[in-house]
Formats: structure tokens, sequence, C-alpha cells
């Protein structure tokens, strides 16, 4: 049975400040003298959305920033109406799209327990009867009669977010909330999650930038784009599409950087780097490397002096700058380099690119040996998008950065001599 059914739905805002009453009454008036009145752009921030929810099931929303993830979450809570289309939700709705936003500073946190609550659709014997579970899983017996003015930020939304949870609904409206707190709240708020999908079978609709959590928490996934419906499919299906979206866009941001210069360097002036470029196994500049296959990165510099003994640190890091790993000269106890005043380029060659596929870029960063005198570090240099046709990025056991290269063995009773290898060393695919 379909708890949600949403039919050609569409949202439309007009573009531009909202006119003063002097302006309205102008427009008036021409209007009444046959005048043309220039209209103000329209915005379609949903456009023409259909689907399904059925009873039980976990529907994750994706999608990059402004494309209509929020706005339809907006639509399906009630909060907003469509211009054109419908939405029908069977049941109680507990929405949590802006937690806390119904908190009032002057009142303590008990008080806007009760008064967050009954917006919620709570009844007063229901909040009584849950109140010491909410003000527990909030970590907030301390400050509970406390104004909430005075609560820091994450107090603000540990407390709103226990609360919004209480709510016996059956379906469940989360957007982007489990984030909130600290590292160890963050994993109290998914198991919060997992417990009411797992064991009350809510319905949920989960919007997140999170792509693990929607993996591991969602039976199906949507992926919006531009306020469409570009894809609904299965987690892996969907979530692998999201990807390439993300990895394309930050292929291009990657490129349109290099070209405006590297501005964010930071150097001694002694030395400037002229173009870093990606090479792939045929020696041609790329941005795309296959698993598993040969690369180099080249870079020119230009030495404004002459420059001895220089050693050459370089690394690979994610785009919300997760470093993944390093290589240094100094550390291979490698040569060091001197170079003369003028230009000059250096190399590093990988044999076998051994990161799992996603978007990728490199750092450098270069120093006299035997001192910690940085001359020059720069990140986003260049970029890469690694690609493999037989790993996926959104199976669970699939998902890092490196393939650990062991080997399985059967057990082997300890009177056996040698031991059986299932399969030998993991190796590029």
């Amino acid at each position: 049975m379909s708890v949600i059914v949403v039919d050609r739905l569409s949202k439309e805002y007009t573009l531009g400040a909202l006119q003063g009453l002097k302006q309205m009454l102008r427009n008036a008036g021409s209007r009444l003298q046959g005048q043309t009145i220039e209209q103000r752009p329209r915005f379609k921030a949903l456009d023409d959305v259909s689907f399904k929810v059925e009873r039980g099931e976990v529907l994750g929303i994706i999608g990059h920033n402004g494309a209509g993830k929020s706005t339809l979450l907006k639509m399906l809570a009630k909060i907003s109406t469509p211009t054109t289309g419908s939405v029908k939700v069977e049941g109680r709705i507990a929405p949590l799209i802006e937690v806390g936003a119904g908190f009032v500073g002057d009142f303590t946190g008990r008080e806007n327990v009760y008064l967050n609550g009954a917006i919620l659709g709570m009844s007063r014997k229901e909040i009584d009867r849950k109140f010491e579970e909410i003000v527990e899983f909030a970590e907030m017996a301390k400050f509970i009669d406390t104004p909430v003015k005075r609560y820091s930020s994450g107090m603000h939304v540990k407390l709103a977010f226990a609360v919004a949870t209480s709510v016996d609904s059956e379906v469940l409206i989360v957007d982007e909330v489990l984030a909130v707190g600290d590292l160890a709240f963050q994993r109290k708020c998914f198991d919060r999650m997992q417990e009411l999908i797992s064991r009350e079978q809510r319905t949920v609709l989960l919007v997140s930038h999170n792509i693990r959590q929607v993996e591991r928490l969602c039976t199906r996934v949507i992926v919006m784009d531009q306020g469409r419906l570009a894809l609904d499919a299965s987690p892996q299906v969907a979530c692998n599409h999201f990807y390439q979206q993300s990895d394309q866009r930050i292929a291009q941001t990657a490129a349109q950087n290099l070209r405006a210069g590297h501005g964010s360097a930071q150097t001694t002036g002694e030395l400037s780097l002229l173009q870093a470029t990606l090479l792939g196994a045929d020696g041609l500049p790329t941005d795309t490397v296959a698993y598993g296959h040969s690369c180099t990165v080249r870079l020119n510099f230009m030495a404004h002096r002459p420059l001895p003994n220089l050693t050459f640190g370089i690394g690979l890091h994610t785009p919300d700058m997760l470093y993944v790993a390093i290589d240094d000269s100094a550390l291979a106890n490698g040569p060091t380099r001197s170079f003369d005043t003028g230009e000059f380029s250096i190399e590093y060659h990988m044999a076998h690119i051994t990161a799992l596929p996603g978007a990728y870029a490199f750092r450098l960063g270069i120093a006299t040996a035997g001192s910690d005198r940085v001359l020059f570090y720069d990140e986003n240099l260049c970029s890469l998008q690694i690609e493999s046709a037989n790993l996926s990025r959104s199976r669970v056991v699939g998902q890092g950065f490196f393939l650990l290269g062991g080997r399985w063995s059967d057990h082997i009773p300890a009177s056996a001599s040698e031991p059986q290898t299932l399969s030998g060393e993991a190796q590029p695919s």
C-alpha cells in the first residue's frame, strides 16, 4: 500500500526581492491604464516530479545543492504548497527538516520540549510519558531548566532532535539532521534512525549529502537534478550515478581552477609553479586513469635563484580535503636535487595507481633537505579521476580508499605442513 503518492508535482518561485507598497500601487495603476507590466523571471524548484512510497520503505533523496530536495520535503510535510500537481500522505508525519525551529530562547529546555512536542502534534500526556526519555537521549538533564538562549548550538539541536524522533508517526521526514552534535552524538542519532527503521518499521524519507549513510539506511534512492527526478533505482545504482555526476563536476571545477592559476600556494617566492600536468600511460595529458594502470605527474617551475638540496613530497587528497596518501623523497632516502636559476621540471611516476575509484587531487611540498624550511606548498594541483569496471564504489565492502592487498587461506590444523591458499594476493583489476 502506498502511503505517499506524489503526482506531477511542480513548485515555482518568483525571482527577485519582494515589491514594496509603492511599487505595487504603480503596477496596479499601469494595469488599469492597459500598460504591460514587466514580469519578473520564474524559477522552477520542482518540475513535474512523480513517485510513490510504500509502507515501511526507506527512501533516500540525493542530489547536488539546488536540486530541489528540501523543497520536495517541504511539500510532503505540508510546510509549503505546490504550484501544480498533488501530494497525498497517509498517516501522521514527523518532519525533521528545520530541527528546533520552533524553540523560544527565553523558555527553558523543559518548556521548549512541551512547546515543540505540541507543534509536532504530541498530546500533553504523550509528552509527559516520553519526557525523561527525551532528556536522557539529548544528554540534557543538568540543563533542562535553563533558558534555551544560554544553550550552545550543539545543545540546542540535540534536544530538538530528541523531541522530533520521539513522535509516534507513520511517516518520518529527515533532512540533513544526522550530523548534529559531536561525533559521539552523531553515532547515537544514526543508531536511533536505524532503530526507528528496523524495529518500528517506519516509512522514512531521508535527504543527506552523506551518501554512505544513504546507502546503509535506504532501500531505494531517487536522484534529483535541477528540480527533476533524474533516477529512481536501488541504492547501489542511484549512488553510483550520483558519484559519476559529482566526479564530472569536480573535474570541471578543477580544470577551471587550474586555468585561473594557483592563488592559494604557500611560497617563499624563491620559485613559482608554472604548470601541473597529469600524464596517462601513453604519455598524453589526461585527468582519468584506470585503476591499476600507470600515470605521471609533471610539474614545471621557475627558479628565481639557485636552489640547492631540495626534497619533494607529493600527496593525494579527496575533494573534501581528506589526505589519503603521501610519498616523500626524503623518506625514501633518495638524493636531493639542485637547480640553477630558470625553468626546470620534475616528474613523479606511479607504475600502478592503487587508490580505489573516485575523484582525487594532488598536493605538493618542496623543502630544503635537513631543515623544516618549506619553499613551496600547494593543494589541488591537478585532478585525478580513477575508474574501474570491476570495482563498485557503492558496495559496503567496497568502500574505502585502498585495497589491503593481503591474501586468504584456509584454517589449517597444526599437523598440516603447508597452508592452502584460497586466492593469491590482490591484483589490480
